[in-house]
Formats: structure tokens, C-alpha cells, sequence
């Protein structure tokens, strides 16, 4: 993979969809419009409104984006495969973030254009009669990509060349950044406040905003703001700008109207809420279930609608990507067709299902994320749910026509019986491991009588480690074969969920908001706890498991909950969503939890786990500005110093 340099000239709207009006799913036919005139129409209202849960797929599934937002954190480093793409993030001594290699130019080459969007039919949609809860789409999409994009790089344009928040239709090559609080009380807070007045309860289409969706941005902003303020331990901003609010409040206020508006999402849900277990919420056939709040949307019954072919993905936007990051190469097992082990076959061979897709290899999760954080994997039903922890034959998918292949011990395995399994802890027999890649080809190991290949968890390596089963692809058009595993993904990514508003008031909680009765932050997060410890079934077992230990996990939930214990809950819950990286900068916890890992090497037969070290800088904690938007902007050299990030 080469690196893409892209230049970005802010202002210009890039895209437009239109939409018929009167459906439920959106109807998207691209188009490039730059007149004003073009929003002051209905079908450009729709249109523009289209674009808008189009530009998500940009950035969202897109695999070196999602890389930004946790490699280099406590659950994920690089694979075998990855290159600098993947290495730079790490910060391990193996590369180095620069404005010419940060993967984040994802998110700024894409948000602006949207922003730029937004503000044209804020700007126009009255004046064609378009209604205020359609309005409301694109004031929360405004705000939700000002969101981010403050979050990743500090404070941004509020002006793109017409004047603050208002609609340019002309590319300009200057640009102000404003500062962090300007950014969120002129550009995000208004929005979304309005949004929540006027968007529906009910989506008007499949996906679209709600009331709902909109509180919890704003409590997620409010709460990030509010950690802003306080600055616990000294991280620089830029542009350089004093911690105080100009609304006059402080840091507690804003984690008080945190806590507020997350509760009363939660109090007033409309059609969304909690699924039963948590293998309800990632599971594919399950997909756009009511706790998801918002995704960026695919299908497999149309290449046009799905912005990605249907049989074969290069791996970039709009592909939905992402899944085959932490997806290790599980071909590479190899079975005997004999009973002496020789005749080796592929025996588990590249599948469009779930718990296998594309390998890549290029991100693997730390030994720390699999015995720490999920350190309960009997109780806690999230490891199950998040992992691919045993992989089974499916050999006569691919062709293999024999009933028995031979595997660990030469020991005869039938199809669908596990071939490779990653044991939850090390056993009490040690494993016999081999000196290369040995019988399995991948150096898996072997315990007395089992015939299966197995690794321990202390040996998991960049190479050969769990998959990452909630991001899997999932189709329903494979027939009795192995269907398209060379397509990216067709299913949604998931953005935002209903849950997480239980994890945002509970931070808020424990950063002294006051409370209501039975909404302590033990109490939200025990409700979180009691989901996990429903079972309905088990990825490891391939059976249904009916089992209920929400008592258990409820009562080992300590008394005082602090911010590291939320954090812990967190990557239990959103592991390789792409949350992580935001949630170690906004609590300022990065180099405390990230600054060291471990993992074994590189290659097959390598399970000697050793301890890397991170140098976690404060100038990480902001990404820097692209350099293509440098280059692209018309001013002096000390401007441009001035407008990128300390530190790079």
C-alpha cells in the first residue's frame, strides 16, 4: 500500500445524492452541484441531505481511518502485514506520525465538503418550504463532523471562505483556525441543541437522525468539552487558546448537562433501547437492530447501492473495509489428508462469513487486550462476542472433497470440528509448540489427545491471533459455497449506539455531576454489566448457550467506579469499533494505559511475548493537519507553520 497525499482545498461542495422524497430508504444518484440556487429547490434539499449519510461511508469502514483510531492504543498494535500506514501509528519506534503519513487526512479530507454541504441547506432549505426537522438533519450532521474533526485535530475552520458556518461555493486558498472553544459553542452545541428540538422521535428513513442520536452527541460533546476545560494533566491545545469557557461555565457544568441529557435519552428512547445479549447487537443477520443509532449503510442486493462491488474490493472508500484489518491469514492452516499428517490441504479455507473474511494482517490485538480487559471470559459474555477464538474446517466449500482430514497429533477432524483454537487461558499441561511454522503451517501448538491445533494466550504474536468476529462480513447469497470473500463488507458499519449513553453518563457521574435516584454511575453501568451475562449463544462453541450471569458480574462491579474502570467497560463493550483512540484523549489516560504492550514477533512458531514501548508525546494527543492541506493553501511559510499542529 502506497500513501495517497490528497490536497484539500476547504469550502467546496464536493457531492451531492438526490433523494425521492417520499421513500424510506434513500435513493442516491450522484451528482456535482456548486450554485447556491441548487439548495433553494426541494429535490436539492434531498439531495444534499442524501450526501450526508453518504459522506459516512468515507470514513467510516475505511480501514486506514479505523487504523487511526486504535492502533497505537492498549487494544491494538500492528500485524505482520502492515506497513507504515499502520506502523506509523503505533508510536512504538517503528515509525513516525508526520502531517505526510497521519492516516487522519481521512476524516479532514472528507468532513468539510459535508460541512460545506450542511451549511448550504441550512442557509436555503426555508425558503423552498422544507421542514424544520429536515433541516435538523443537516444542523446535526454539521455538528457531528465539527465533533470529530475537533476531537482528532483541535480547533478548525468555523469560516470556509463566506464567513462562519455560512455556505461557500467557491474554493478559497486561505484558512483561520479557531480555537477549540469556538468550535464547539458557536459550531457544535447550537446545532445539536436545535437538532434535538426539531428532529423526529421516529427516523422519517431507515438510519436517518433522530432526537435520540442528537442527545447523545451532545452529551458526548458536552462531556469531552468538559474534560477540555479541566485539562487534568496538561495536555497542550491548539490553536493556542485558554481554558475557559465564553458562556462563562466551568468544566462541572458542562459534565452536569452531560450526565442531563444522557439520562434523559435514556428516560425517553423512543424506538430504540438495549438488545437482549450483546451477540444480538454485532451479529450479522441481526444488522441495523434498534440499539444501533446510526451507521454508515451498505447492502448486498445492489452494487450501486452498496458504493462498492459486490464481488471484489480494492480495499478504499467507500468500501467497508475495515474488518479485514484485524483479520489474520487463517488460510494458512493446513490439515493431512493422511493419516500420518502428510497431504497437507487448506482447512480452513476464505469464506464470506462472519467469523472469517479477507485477511490482511495488518493490525492484531495486544495479549494485554485478551487477559486483561477481558480478563472474565466464563461470566462476561463480550470476549465471545467480540473474538473468532476457534476456527473450524469448511474445506469442502472450497472443493476438498475428503470426509476426514488428519490434524494436531494426526488425530482425524470432520468438517465444521475446530481445526485452530486460541485458549482462554494457558493450561495447566504446557503446549507443545514447535520450532517454525511446523504441522499446522502457522506454528500452532499441540496438548495431549486433542485434535486440535491450539495457542495459548500468552502466545498469541502479530502473525497468528484472534480475529475479530463483530466486524465480519456477513451475507446471505454464499449458497452452499464459500460465497464472495474478496467483496468488502456489505453490511453497516456501526457508528453510534443506544448503549453508549449509559457509559457517558456514568463518566459524568464519576466526574461529579449529581445524580438520580437508580442512575449512580454503578447503577448505569450495571446495567451494561447485567447484558453481558446473558448468554444466548457461543462463538467458541458454535452451540446455543442459554445462561444468565448478570447476578455474577452485577455483584463483582466495585462500589466506587472510576474513570479506568469506565474505560475498561468501554473496550469491553466497543473493542475494534474505532472508539478507543478518542476515549484515551478525551480522558487524557493515552500514555498512563498505552505506553507499553505486549506480543510476540512476526514470524510462525514465534509465541515469545516481549514488552514494547511506546513514546506517547503530548503533541499526540492532536493529529496534524494534512500536509496536502497545507500545500494547497496561498500563504507564507509562517503561516503555514502556524496553522499545523505543535509538534509536527
Amino acid at each position: 500500500m502506497k500513501y495517497i497525499r490528497t490536497k484539500t482545498i476547504l469550502g467546496a461542495a464536493l457531492l451531492m445524492l438526490s433523494a425521492a422524497s417520499c421513500t424510506h430508504i434513500l435513493d442516491e444518484q450522484p451528482r456535482s452541484i456548486y450554485e447556491p440556487g441548487f439548495f433553494k429547490t426541494e429535490k436539492g434539499v434531498h439531495g444534499g441531505l442524501t450526501s450526508m449519510y453518504a459522506h459516512l461511508r468515507y470514513i467510516y469502514g475505511q480501514a486506514y481511518f479505523y487504523n487511526t483510531t486504535l492502533t497505537g492504543t492498549d487494544e491494538v498494535t500492528w500485524g505482520q502485514s502492515a506497513d507504515g500506514n499502520f506502523k506509523d501509528m503505533d508510536l512504538s519506534g517503528v515509525g513516525e506520525i508526520t502531517p505526510s503519513t497521519s492516516r487522519a487526512d481521512v476524516l479532514w479530507g472528507t468532513a468539510f465538503s459535508n460541512i460545506n454541504t450542511a451549511s448550504g441547506i441550512i442557509e436555503n432549505a426555508s425558503d423552498v418550504g422544507v421542514s424544520d426537522a429536515l433541516i435538523a438533519e443537516a444542523r446535526f450532521f454539521r455538528a457531528f463532523d465539527y465533533f470529530k474533526l475537533v476531537q482528532t485535530f483541535g480547533g478548525v475552520p468555523l469560516d470556509l471562505g463566506a464567513g462562519v458556518l455560512k455556505f461557500n461555493t467557491s474554493p478559497v486558498r486561505t484558512s483561520v483556525r479557531n480555537t477549540v472553544p469556538e468550535v464547539y459553542t458557536q459550531g457544535i452545541f447550537p446545532d445539536l441543541v436545535q437538532a434535538i428540538n426539531d428532529l423526529p422521535v421516529t427516523p422519517r428513513v431507515t438510519g436517518g437522525a433522530t432526537q435520540t442520536l442528537a442527545r447523545l452527541y451532545l452529551a458526548k460533546a458536552y462531556l469531552t468539552y468538559a474534560w477540555w476545560l479541566e485539562n487534568p494533566n496538561n495536555i497542550p491545545t491548539y490553536p493556542q487558546a485558554d481554558r475557559v469557557d465564553p458562556d462563562g461555565h466551568n468544566a462541572q457544568w458542562y459534565y452536569q448537562k452531560a450526565y442531563d441529557i444522557a439520562v434523559q435519552a435514556i428516560d425517553n428512547p423512543g424506538p430504540f433501547g438495549l438488545q437482549p445479549t450483546f451477540y444480538d447487537v454485532n451479529l450479522g443477520p441481526n444488522d441495523r437492530n434498534n440499539e444501533i443509532l446510526l451507521y454508515a449503510d451498505h447492502t448486498e442486493s445492489s452494487e450501486f447501492y452498496n458504493g462498492s462491488s459486490l464481488t471484489y474490493a480494492n480495499g478504499g472508500a467507500p468500501d467497508n473495509f475495515a474488518g479485514w484489518m484485524m483479520t489474520w491469514n487463517y488460510t494458512d492452516i493446513r490439515s493431512g489428508t493422511n493419516p500420518d499428517g502428510s497431504g497437507p490441504v487448506s482447512s480452513v479455507q476464505r469464506e464470506a462469513a462472519q467469523h472469517l473474511g479477507r485477511p490482511w494482517t495488518r493490525m492484531a490485538p495486544t495479549i494485554g487486550a485478551i487477559t486483561n480487559t477481558f480478563a472474565d471470559k466464563t461470566n462476561d459474555s463480550r470476549y465471545d462476542g467480540t473474538f473468532v477464538t476457534v476456527y473450524r474446517g469448511n474445506w469442502p466449500k472450497g472443493g476438498v472433497n475428503n470426509a476426514t482430514l488428519y490434524n494436531a497429533n494426526n488425530l482425524p477432524v470432520t468438517p465444521g470440528a475446530p481445526i485452530l483454537s486460541f485458549l482462554n487461558e494457558e493450561p495447566a499441561t504446557a503446549i507443545t509448540y514447535p520450532s517454525g511454522a511446523g504441522s499446522s503451517n502457522i506454528g500452532a501448538g499441540t496438548l495431549p489427545g486433542r485434535a486440535d491445533y491450539v495457542v495459548g494466550p500468552q502466545g498469541i504474536s502479530r502473525i497468528v491471533y484472534p480475529g475479530l468476529w463483530k466486524l465480519g462480513p456477513y451475507r446471505t447469497d454464499n449458497g452452499t459455497g464459500l460465497g464472495q470473500p474478496n467483496a468488502a463488507s456489505t453490511r453497516p458499519y456501526n457508528i453510534a449506539k443506544f448503549s453508549e449513553l449509559y457509559f457517558v453518563a456514568a463518566e459524568a457521574a464519576v466526574k461529579g455531576a449529581n445524580v438520580q435516584a437508580g442512575k449512580s454511575a454503578r447503577d448505569l453501568i450495571n446495567v451494561i454489566r447485567a447484558r453481558a451475562g446473558k448468554w444466548k449463544w457461543s462463538n467458541s462453541g458454535n452451540a446455543a448457550k442459554v445462561e444468565d450471569n448478570s447476578a455474577t458480574l452485577v455483584s463483582q462491579t466495585p462500589a466506587t467506579i472510576t474513570i479506568n474502570y469506565i474505560l475498561a467497560e468501554r473496550s469491553r463493550e466497543y473493542f475494534g469499533e474505532g472508539y478507543r483512540w478518542y476515549d484515551l484523549v478525551r480522558t487524557q489516560k493515552w500514555t498512563e494505559l498505552a505506553s507499553s504492550y505486549r506480543i510476540a514477533g512476526v514470524a510462525k512458531g514465534d509465541h515469545n511475548a516481549v514488552t514494547v514501548n511506546r513514546t506517547i508525546l503530548p503533541h499526540h494527543y492532536l493529529r496534524p493537519i494534512p500536509q496536502g492541506q497545507i500545500e494547497s493553501m496561498l500563504m507564507s511559510d509562517e503561516e503555514k507553520k502556524s496553522y499545523q499542529n505543535p509538534g509536527y
